[in-house]
């Protein structure tokens, strides 16, 4: 058995999820990934609003991550998820342990994009916003309640949560004008409180929580469904790898400590630590 250090990526199909997991390989991880996409060809971007019916294709897939990430010379488990499926999550970990052995790192990064994420309220139902409660709330709780023993009994972990500056700030205009639904933000507002909770109860046991804010980042979901993204004029536009190379960097570096308890806007942070060579972070405005 191998005994180099073991993470969950979720959602790492294609955008940040999938350059999450590709620099935690470059940092020494074998890494499982999680997504509903297995298959290259076979991923769609559906409707994320009650006003519209779309099915779209989106490149990406988990075989195509695991491809990339033994080509780093690490190795590759694929455990598909649906965030809405409470056995599928509850899976992951199970079968990670199964086969591995060890979970030393968390990243939760997918999200749920279904009806509700662009809706306005006069819009929003009770199945969706139940279910983006479910996939973006309480399941995610679920999935770090089942990795936390693990981590528990190793004496270490870092947990790594994906948040969202619309958490924090009211959208500048409606959904589809230039803002953002509040059923989306709410639900990464509850998320991302709970990254202080479990600092809180286990950091004396070795256990570290990061929230991460990856920015504007128009992945290949976003840029399929909507060629003429708004947000990318109004908010900028930055990689994915960004985003990916600070959470290796948070994973592995005793300095990302002097980050816990902290509101992690990646882009700025990428920059300062010049984490990816040839690009530095220009704020719009």
């Amino acid at each position: 058995m191998s005994d180099a250090p073991v993470a969950i990526v979720t959602g790492a199909s294609r955008g940040i999820g999938r350059a999450g997991a590709l620099a935690l390989a470059e940092a020494g991880f074998d890494v499982a990934i999680s997504a509903r996409t297995v298959r290259e060809g076979t991923g769609t971007a559906e409707s994320n609003t009650v006003r519209e019916e779309r099915s779209v294709p989106v490149p990406g897939s988990l075989e195509r991550t695991a491809e990339e990430i033994e080509d780093r010379g690490r190795r590759a488990l694929i455990v598909p998820m649906d965030l809405l499926d409470r056995d599928a999550v509850l899976a992951v970990p199970a079968t990670v342990v199964e086969r591995w052995g060890r979970i030393d790192v968390l990243f939760n990064n997918a999200i749920h994009k279904g009806v509700g994420t662009m809706d306005r309220i006069a819009d929003l139902t009770e199945r969706s916003m139940h279910d983006m409660f479910t996939g973006n709330v309480v399941h995610q709780i679920l999935l770090i309640q089942a990795v936390l023993p693990h981590m528990l009994a190793q004496g270490r972990g870092t947990i790594i949560d994906m948040v969202s500056g619309s958490a924090r700030h009211d959208p500048p205009a409606p959904p589809g004008e230039g803002g953002w639904g509040i059923l989306y933000s709410g639900s990464k507002a509850a998320f991302g409180r709970v990254a202080g909770g479990i600092n809180a109860e286990h950091r004396s046991a070795g256990i570290r929580a990061f929230n991460v804010d990856p920015g504007n980042v128009v992945t290949e979901a976003r840029r399929a469904a909507k060629p003429d993204d708004e947000y990318a004029a109004g908010f900028g536009s930055e990689p994915a790898e960004a985003t990916g190379r600070v959470v290796a960097w948070l994973a592995t570096d005793p300095g990302a400590d002097r980050f816990l308890g902290k509101w992690i806007f990646a882009p700025k942070l990428c920059s300062d630590l010049e984490l990816l060579p040839g690009w530095t972070y220009q704020p719009v405005g």
